[in-house]
Order: structure tokens, then C-alpha cells, then sequence
């Protein structure tokens, strides 16, 4: 009796010990792999994902500066992220939409999109429902954005929302699991802000309207009968930019309505805004955004240009080419304006757009806002060029805001006009001519009468 209460004793305190390791075990392995610091070890899954095959993710991840958000997450729970093919991002993506992720004044967009791929829970592939099951919802991190998981009847592939998972469990780790998946998940949210800064939207909610033609001899109303033929949306303007610029008091027509007209339907002022704040935010165009806002009201005369559905190239001088214009350039009347006109091109062009013309031809020379100036472009050290001599300037910032409609192009200088060389004086003589009286007609009658006989020699004057 005494051995057998012996015996289950020291078996009972040998189950206790092993169940308080087993415990203390767990929690360590458990503890979302934080260290003593509070920052995230080389076990973690973010760690993980910055040193897989998923660089382009990863890449973008960090120029969305999602590393902080990322790492806090891992320090409340586990986290699943589903994760695209390079070729995915690399190929597949729509160029444009790729560049618009990637402007600085999208950053809220790239960051829900990349947010929308992570669930802040552990979801492996064991865990997914059935194909008879439904469809199951996860939240995201992203802001109201869900994830749907599925499996597709008959062959069983694991889907989440429409996308195919092509690697389940392609990595695990204590805090969190990687799916890869064959395409990129876009959020309607994104989707529709592309097409907003695309004006797509606005585009196809316009109907057609007539518009009037123009006589280029006398830049007036044409009265025919096919002025008022419809113009599909979205055709350029039927006036020219100078027209719209400065329309006089009873020669120049009103505006013709086009795609912006008196409808407004591309919204020029908030386009003229946002590429601003993109100025404002890139950094070194502080001085540039100024003078568009508070020295002069070229902001609000060129988001009515957009709206009228005009396009416009701005070739913007950084702050360090600002601060070396003088006193004397700025305090005429109206030099800010001038000196700004001469730095807008009414044509939508890019980079590459401009690097293929002087590549292709050489010298180009564009209109400016500053009629009837041209700026002109050329090949030089592998960029882009404009003007010549000490009036010249480079290309700098490339594509600083691109939205179809307004194109921003950073240069390193402030552009002038080419002056035209004056005439030059032919120097006067020194010599003194002699001025011989011009002789009357009464006398020309009698020397002549005189030379006929012979008897020219009687007047002196003959």
C-alpha cells in the first residue's frame, strides 16, 4: 500500500514537470519571434519575404514604407501574405498603371493595394474551406478591403478572390506564411483612382457636342452648315491654345465646347492642384510652385486650359536655377508671368517621348505659352537639352507628374528666348561729297540749242 502511494506519487510529479516544459515551450516558439529590443529577428516572416524569390513585392513594400506598419502587425499577431510572381509584376502589369503606383503623389494608393494582400492571421493551406463550402471572407489590413477564399470544383485549386494560389505554404515561419499566387489583387479602390487620374471615367460620361470651325485666315466662327457637326468626346480642342489664352473683346470666338467646355468635364483645377503638391512633395520646386500660386495666377489660367481640354508640357526649374535669377529679371512688369510662358509646351509630352524626337531628328524646337518664342531641344551627354549657350538647361527630374493631361519635366536651369542679333550700322565714310547744283530747265534748253551750232562754249555754265 505504502509503495504503491510512493509509486503514484513520483509518477504524478514526473507528468507535472513535463507538462510545465511542454508549456514554457510553446509560449517561446509562440512569442510572434520578438526579440528582448522589440524588433523583429531574422526568423520572422517579413525577413523571410525581404529574402525570397518575391523581389519585386518586396521592392515595392519598401517604397511604399510599409516596413514599420509590417513589423507593429507582427508584434500583435500572426500575418498572411499572399504574394505575386515577379513575372507578375514585372511583365503582366500595365505599364501605366505600374507608373502610376510608383509617383510620389500615389503613395495612399500603393499602400492599400499592398496592404489588401496581407490578412492579420494565420491561414494556411490546410485551412481552407472546402469547394462545397462557399466562398470565406478574411479582412485585411488594407483599409475596408476583404480577401475571398475558395477552392474551384472538380480539379480543387485554392483561389483567393479570382487569383489562382500557386504555391501554398511557399513559406512558413513562427509569426506568419507566404501563398504565392499567380497575378496581382487589385482593390476597386485603386482601380477606380487610376482611372480617375486617367480621366477614363470622365471621358466616357461625356456625349458628344458640336463644335464650331475655325477660319485660320480670320480666326473667326466659320457660319456653315457643318459646324455643328458632333465631335466624338475626348477630341482636342477645334481653337488654338493662343486663342484661348487671350480672347479678345469682340474678334476672338468664345471657347468651343469640347470635352471640357462649359460642362468642365476634365476637372483642370484639381489636376493643376495635385501636380503642385507633387512639386511640393517631391522636393527642390518649392520656388517653381510659388510663382504658379502667389506670385502670379498662372495655377488658375492653366487648370482652365485643362479643362478646356487642352494638354500641357511644364519644363520646371529647380530651386538652385531659381536662386541665380537677378533682381533686375523679376522686378519688370509682368516678368514672372513671361519667364514661365516660356516654360510651357502645349503638347503632352514625356522623357522618352522627347529623347526619341532629338534622338531621331536632331534639333526640335516646341511652342511655348509665350507666343511666338520657341524652345529648342537637342541630344547632349545622353539626356535631353533645351536651349544653348549659358541659357541652357538639362533635363534633371524626369516625369516628376504624368497624368495624360499635365506633364512635369525638371530642369536644372531657367530658360530665356534667343535674342535675335541686331542689324549692324555700315560705317560712314569720312570723305565729303561734292554736290554739283542741279542746273534748270530753261538753261539745259539753250545749252543744247548752243551745242547744236557749235557755240556751247559762250556760257560758262554749259
Amino acid at each position: 500500500m505504502d509503495r504503491c502511494i510512493y509509486g503514484c506519487f513520483t509518477i504524478t510529479l514526473f507528468f507535472f514537470y513535463f507538462f510545465l516544459l511542454t508549456t514554457s515551450s510553446a509560449l517561446d516558439s509562440g512569442h510572434h519571434n520578438l526579440t528582448g529590443s522589440g524588433q523583429i529577428n531574422s526568423n520572422s516572416v517579413l525577413v523571410a519575404l525581404l529574402d525570397s524569390r518575391y523581389t519585386e513585392l518586396a521592392e515595392l513594400v519598401e517604397k511604399a514604407l510599409l516596413l514599420q506598419t509590417l513589423e507593429d502587425a507582427v508584434g500583435r499577431h500572426n500575418i498572411t501574405i499572399f504574394a505575386p510572381r515577379n513575372e507578375a509584376l514585372e511583365r503582366d502589369l500595365d505599364p501605366d498603371f505600374k507608373r502610376f503606383l510608383l509617383q510620389p503623389g500615389n503613395l495612399k494608393s500603393l499602400q492599400t493595394l499592398l496592404l489588401s494582400h496581407i490578412i492579420p492571421k494565420r491561414v494556411g493551406s490546410n485551412q481552407w474551406p472546402e469547394d462545397n463550402s462557399g466562398r470565406v471572407k478574411h479582412v485585411t489590413l488594407g483599409h475596408d478591403q476583404v480577401l475571398h477564399l475558395s477552392k474551384t470544383k472538380g480539379n480543387g485549386k485554392r483561389l483567393v478572390n479570382s487569383a489562382v494560389i500557386t504555391r501554398p505554404d511557399d513559406l512558413t515561419r513562427p509569426d506568419g506564411l507566404i501563398h504565392g499566387i499567380e497575378r496581382l489583387l487589385i482593390p476597386r479602390s485603386v482601380q477606380e483612382d487610376f482611372n480617375r487620374r486617367r480621366n477614363l471615367r470622365s471621358i466616357s460620361a461625356v456625349l458628344p457636342e458640336g463644335a464650331p470651325e475655325i477660319d485660320p485666315r480670320t480666326n473667326r466662327l466659320k457660319k456653315s452648315a457643318a459646324a455643328s457637326v458632333a465631335v466624338p468626346a475626348g477630341s482636342p480642342p477645334v481653337l488654338p491654345i493662343q486663342s484661348a489664352m487671350a480672347p479678345g473683346p469682340s474678334l476672338a470666338p468664345a471657347p468651343a465646347p469640347g470635352p471640357g467646355g462649359a460642362r468642365g468635364h476634365f476637372d483642370g483645377e484639381a489636376q493643376v492642384k495635385d501636380f503642385i503638391h507633387t512639386l511640393l512633395h517631391y522636393g527642390g520646386y518649392n520656388e517653381m510652385a510659388d510663382i504658379l500660386v502667389n506670385l502670379t495666377s498662372l495655377a488658375t489660367e492653366m487648370g482652365r486650359l485643362v479643362s478646356e481640354g487642352y494638354v500641357l508640357t511644364v519644363l520646371a526649374p529647380n530651386d538652385e536655377a531659381m536662386a541665380k535669377l537677378t533682381t533686375d529679371q523679376l522686378s519688370e512688369p509682368g516678368a514672372p508671368e513671361q519667364i514661365v510662358y516660356y516654360h510651357i509646351i502645349p503638347e503632352y509630352q514625356t522623357e522618352e517621348s522627347m529623347y526619341n524626337s532629338v534622338r531621331r531628328f536632331g534639333k526640335v524646337k516646341y511652342e511655348t505659352l509665350r507666343f511666338p518664342h520657341k524652345v529648342a531641344a537637342k541630344e547632349a551627354d545622353g539626356s535631353v537639352k533645351f536651349g544653348s549657350g549659358d541659357r541652357s538647361a538639362y533635363l534633371f527630374d524626369p516625369d516628376i507628374y504624368t497624368d495624360g493631361r499635365i506633364s512635369v519635366q525638371g530642369i536644372d536651369g531657367v530658360l530665356f528666348p534667343e535674342e535675335k542679333e541686331g542689324t549692324v550700322k555700315k560705317p560712314t565714310s569720312s570723305v565729303k561729297k561734292v554736290v554739283q547744283p542741279r542746273r534748270g530747265k530753261l538753261l539745259e534748253v539753250a545749252c543744247r540749242m548752243l551745242g547744236a551750232i557749235g557755240k556751247d562754249s559762250y556760257l560758262s555754265k554749259c
